[in-house]
């Protein structure tokens, strides 16, 4: 038995189509091998998860690209507020 399959599902989601865009839905479950509601639910979630994920990730020009990378490679002095923060710091948590 799948993961997925093993969580129970007690959420309900409602959605309002068209005849058209059910007819669509249903012949591509059916294409799919799957239940009409099975069929909404994976493709609801894999589209939730590539628009999460294309938000999480950054996209930098080249320009941007090569001042963030000499940034890391580097790295700037501290200044004395960020060396007496990393003070703090050591003294309170370390």
């Amino acid at each position: 038995m799948a993961i997925a399959s093993a969580r129970k599902r007690s959420e309900r989601l409602d959605a309002r189509v068209t005849r058209e865009e059910k007819e669509l839905i249903e012949t591509a479950a059916s294409l799919r091998g799957t239940s009409f509601s099975d069929f909404v639910r994976m493709v609801t979630k894999e589209a939730a998860m590539s628009t999460i994920r294309e938000h999480e990730t950054l996209t930098l020009n080249q320009k941007s690209r090569e001042i963030f990378v000499e940034a890391l490679l580097k790295p700037p002095k501290p200044n004395e507020k960020a060396v007496a923060a990393a003070r703090r710091f050591r003294e309170e948590i370390a």
